[in-house]
């Protein structure tokens, strides 16, 4: 008798998993989708250098028509000469200033309706705020987040035309992990790369169902020379926080953010470290895969101190359920 009891347990706890995950993909929005590189404009801010760079050349190695815009001229003549070397391909190079809205639409009317838009330009600056000067604080926020705005709304008429037949295209913004969670000596850069999060969220349910979708791309540290000149600022405190992640190569980011893009995944981490955040601090965000749904979900569980009650399947459905509910403006 006891161990048909085992059995019918063992077949139950087996089955209210399933069962929940089976739910899940009926529920889950926004649905998954692909989003092709090949034959597409891809337009690639901070391009001149690091993961700018990197993503230029692998887009254009992809079939990618790339497009680049930085504000240094001879950087963007470097960064073309060395995209033509390694692929034998042009891309487009535009000098403008992600501060200047004026002369970012210039540079984006110049260059045509966009697919693939990477927001990918950043300065950062580490110090305690009680040490850091004002200037130092908006010229981080002014580049790492309103020139984001400066790009979206200079871009966003020409992606949206056409868009059915065009394919679906991607707006993407290059945050950090320090736009996951508050880091010592980070307080202004934190707060830039934690604002692209509550733009990401709201711009996906204003333009989802024009077919774009948004990415969020979390990296750690990266070998880039602005790493090189960071690492010269940084608090000690900093360094020894920002030494737990580890630092990865810029074309390694490079993969990560493409493949995430075109997947179009909406958190994108890039290493171990990252997936684990993401996990931690899913929140509603969207997400297109029921299995990281559920994982983040219960995730969600683990670390809520009132849920260590023993949560329940049904705490899980329901939150999941709410998420999707946030989302369903993301029918497809």
């Amino acid at each position: 008798m006891a161990d048909v009891n085992l059995a019918y347990l063992s077949l139950l706890i087996l089955i209210l998993p399933l069962s929940l995950l089976i739910l899940l993909r009926l529920i889950t929005r926004p649905r998954p989708t692909k989003i092709p590189i090949k034959d597409r404009h891809v337009f690639i801010t901070g391009g001149s250098s690091g993961i700018g760079l990197a993503m230029a050349h692998q887009a254009a190695a992809q079939g990618a028509r790339v497009s680049i815009l930085a504000r240094d001229p001879k950087k963007l003549e470097e960064a073309k000469q060395e995209i033509r070397l390694s692929t034998g391909i042009d891309v487009v190079v535009f000098s403008a200033d992600v501060r200047d809205f004026e002369a970012v639409k210039r540079a984006v009317e110049e260059a045509g309706p966009i697919d693939v838009l990477v927001c990918n330009q950043g300065v950062f600056t580490p110090c305690e705020l009680e040490k850091q000067e004002m200037e130092e604080v908006r010229f981080m926020i002014d580049i790492n987040l309103v020139g984001c705005f400066h790009l979206v709304k200079a871009a966003l008429e020409g992606m949206k035309k056409n868009r059915r037949e065009r394919g679906p295209g991607s707006i993407a913004f290059m945050s950090s992990q320090a736009g996951q969670v508050g880091i010592y000596g980070y307080t202004a850069y934190s707060a830039s790369k934690f604002g692209l999060r509550g733009m990401a969220e709201s711009l996906q349910q204003e333009v989802i169902t024009d077919n774009i979708h948004i990415s969020l791309i979390f990296p750690p540290d990266t070998e880039t020379p602005g790493l090189a000149e960071e690492e010269k600022r940084r608090p000690q405190l900093t360094s020894i926080i920002a030494a737990s992640s580890g630092a990865m190569k810029a074309n390694e980011v490079a993969k990560k953010a493409l493949d995430g893009i075109k997947s179009g995944s909406f958190f994108v981490p890039c290493n171990a470290e990252g997936v684990l955040l993401t996990i931690a601090t899913a929140g509603l965000s969207p997400q297109r895969s029921y299995v990281m749904a559920f994982v983040e979900k219960s995730g969600m569980h683990i670390k809520d101190s009132k849920a260590l009650r023993d949560p329940s399947i049904e705490d899980i459905i329901e939150e999941t359920h709410m998420r999707c509910l946030h989302w369903g403006v993301c029918k497809q």
